[in-house]
């Protein structure tokens, strides 16, 4: 300590570690000076908006869950209260079945609870239609462990349920398998009453009926886009933030932590009272391999999915009809590259101009290969899915290709235990927390909230929280 000043490094300024870095600042005061460190040239991770056609179009994630405080919370604190934006629309679609269906009112991330409005929809065929009810009379499928969102929706109310519901809104979510995703983890209600309720259907029609019936939009986002929550952020944690900053060794001393940096023939050497890993999991993995190596291990396991984000946007004639919805998703089994699209001057109305202004998602799980074709590949493919499902003609005003490689962590059977085990071992160690996308959510109000868990256990540990 530095007198009575205590000094923390964040690893990572993404918008967890910058989070972190605020919820310390808040805590503590002036009682602790902050330092985050990022590898990459600018902060944000995954949160950047830049513009398109002239205008500031989030390149990462666009919004977040309104639902949960914590986004909306952080965004106020940090005087961007007045800028939050609720969508023009929350109506969504699914490309399916050779056309735009919209989703079905009455469902859970996919899971139907209203059998006319699935028939209505047309995104299943009769047969799948068909099989969805035998989930009421079928014996009960018993899951006493975790399993995949696959395996059980599937035996309860068949593959097409599966392939065209719940496998896009997954996708669309963690560009993942729905085979290979965690009940769990990904669907938390649902495995709740998996675990004491014979019939799916009957259970989705309860979960309907006790939702709130005023709760609001389910999303949320901001005026220059989400892409500008870190800088206040930042600006707000009066922290030293250091970009183009590379931890290559973190250790443990006897008096707190030294932190390895700089080039291996020159190493540059911070020392710390205490530490917060906020970065993805293969960088956590190894930076935690000496001092914690179980919880290394286990982050090593986290498989992560990358896509690019492809904006184009169009002159509003360049559309036969203007679109009505705020996007929609593809479904894998349709083979085509492009998962998602969303109309983003149709969801925030904010950003339309003289142009519509869309976001087609590229690339899932195991689709590497295709994200290996060059920008200009990338575009085509977009522009050729809007020509074909929405008859769009002529060339876009502008374009803009974001690639997020290794992007989304993947929430596979078991993530809920390997995310204990993690913090277990993260546990004894004094002075050491983590926080991100990895663990409890891959939102942005899921990323502050591990934040916040991050920045309470080390202001305990440096008996700085609540004097």
């Amino acid at each position: 300590m530095e007198g009575n000043r205590a000094h923390v490094v964040v690893i990572g300024g993404g918008i967890s570690g910058l989070a972190a870095a605020w919820y310390l600042r808040q805590g503590a005061g002036e009682r602790v000076r902050v330092t985050v460190l990022e590898g990459s040239p600018r902060i944000g991770g995954k949160l950047y908006a830049s513009e398109v056609a002239g205008v500031s179009v989030d390149a990462g994630a666009e919004s977040m869950l309104a639902r949960r405080p914590e986004g909306k919370e952080l965004a106020r604190a940090v005087g961007l209260g007045d800028d939050l934006v609720l969508p023009g629309t929350t109506r969504s679609a699914i490309y399916t079945r050779g056309a735009l269906r919209h989703l079905p009112k009455g469902q859970i991330m996919g899971v139907p609870a209203d059998l006319t409005e699935l028939a209505r929809s047309g995104i299943v065929s009769p047969a799948g239609l068909l099989r969805v009810p035998l989930d009421q009379i079928l014996p009960a499928t018993l899951v006493r462990t975790d399993v995949s969102v696959a395996a059980y929706i599937r035996a309860r109310m068949g593959a097409e349920v599966v392939e065209r519901l719940i496998e896009p809104l997954l996708g669309g979510v963690y560009a993942g398998r729905s085979d290979l995703l965690s009940l769990e983890a990904t669907m938390p209600r649902v495995a709740a009453v998996a675990r004491s309720e014979r019939s799916l259907l009957s259970a989705a029609r309860q979960l309907v009926d006790e939702a709130p019936k005023d709760a609001g939009p389910v999303f949320t986002s901001l005026r220059n886009g989400v892409g500008s929550l870190p800088e206040a952020v930042a600006k707000e944690s009066g922290a030293d933030i250091r970009t183009g900053v590379t931890v290559r060794e973190l250790r443990r001393t006897g008096h707190g932590w030294q932190l390895v940096t700089g080039p291996v023939p020159r190493p540059e050497i911070v020392e710390a009272d205490a530490v917060i890993v906020a970065t993805p999991g293969p960088a956590a993995s190894r930076l935690l391999k000496a001092e914690a190596p179980k919880a290394a291990s286990e982050l090593a396991r986290i498989e992560y999915a990358s896509m690019a984000v492809v904006t184009l946007a169009y002159p509003i004639d360049a559309f036969p009809e203007p679109p009505a919805v705020s996007g929609y998703l593809v479904p894998p089994v349709e083979g085509r590259p492009v998962k998602a699209v969303t109309f983003s001057s149709v969801k925030w109305p904010h950003l339309a101009r003289d142009l519509v202004i869309l976001r087609c998602s590229i690339g899932r799980l195991g689709e590497e290969q295709l994200l290996q074709r060059d920008d200009a590949e990338l575009v085509s493919l977009a522009m050729a899915e809007m020509g074909d499902v929405m008859g769009v003609r002529g060339l876009p005003a502008d374009t803009r290709v974001t690639r997020w490689g290794g992007g989304l962590p993947q929430y596979n059977v078991g993530h809920l235990d390997r995310v204990a085990r993690v913090r277990a071992a993260v546990a004894v160690q004094p002075g050491l927390a983590v926080c991100g996308a990895a663990y409890d959510g891959i939102g942005i109000p899921a990323c502050v909230g591990t934040a916040r868990t991050a920045a309470a256990r080390i202001l305990d540990h440096l008996s700085l929280r609540g004097e």
